[in-house]
């Protein structure tokens, strides 16, 4: 197997303290021939609905054989699983709470372990509050330089891996009604509703009495206006030239959107 794979890491630790840079220590330990690619450690604390959509978002674009360690884990210490995922890409490694499940409802999963053997962690006694750094980024590398998944621990069953809740999609007579999935740096909305099941068609978005036309790029409209389109991500956005729709619609994660198809 190569040595010089890649190990991915997302997190929520921001970058103010010394946890990412703990973590990276801790892979270069196993093997300092990875190479390491930060996808955010600006995940919004404990948010695991945003864990899923960045990892969802990224895992597409990285070669085979990439291992994702991903640790947003409001559950850290407690009897929630440490989990290795196999899948026909690449790894998933992190704590068993639901950031897997996108990534999980698009590509078939090949194996799935409980990270139950100790050998491969940094450390047999870890802290109880620093997975990251004695369980997850330790194995991310061992698993990047070649080592079987079996090797990691017990194998567990596909359908007791945990899923999120994520906001409700459904169809109507004229259109969809979706939520609001996640919220990203420039404050744009981006729903649950898939570009693809309105691309090519004439739609517009309703946020109660406002109507929001659809639009092929941000700027084509005035300053300050709301724009619906299909993001580089592939989901319909709602956004504002300029500015944020966060602040000025008042919508956060969960929030509903109505998307109306014309015939």
């Amino acid at each position: 197997m190569p040595q010089n794979r890649i190990i991915t890491l997302l997190s929520d630790f921001g970058l103010q303290d010394v946890y990412v840079g703990v973590m990276k220590g801790v892979i270069a330990q196993v093997n300092p021939t990875l190479t390491i690619v930060d996808l955010t450690h600006q995940i919004p604390p404990q948010n695991l609905a945003a864990a899923r959509f960045n990892l969802l978002n990224a895992y597409p674009y990285f070669p085979a054989g990439t291992v994702h360690v991903a640790v947003v884990d409001p559950g850290v210490g407690s009897h929630r699983r440490a989990i290795a995922i196999q899948l026909s890409q690449g790894f998933l490694v992190g704590p068993d709470n639901g950031l897997f499940s996108g990534v999980l409802e698009q590509y078939p999963l090949m194996a799935a372990v409980e990270l139950s053997n100790s050998d491969y962690w940094r450390t047999r006694n870890p802290s109880t509050t620093f997975h990251g750094r004695d369980i997850f980024a330790s194995v991310g590398a061992h698993l990047a330089s070649g080592l079987p998944i079996e090797r990691l621990g017990e194998v567990i069953e596909p359908n007791t891996l945990v899923t999120l809740d994520m906001p409700i999609k459904r169809l109507t007579d004229d259109g969809i009604i979706g939520s609001i999935q996640y919220v990203d740096h420039f404050g744009n909305l981006i729903t649950n509703i898939p570009g693809a099941e309105v691309d090519g068609k004439i739609w517009l978005v309703k946020i109660s009495d406002r109507i929001i036309p659809h639009t092929q790029t941000y700027s084509n409209c005035q300053l300050g206006e709301y724009v619906a389109l299909i993001g580089s991500h592939g989901w319909v956005e709602i956004a504002v030239n300029g500015g944020s729709a966060k602040s000025q619609l008042q919508l956060d994660w969960g929030d509903t959107v109505e998307l109306s198809i014309k015939n």
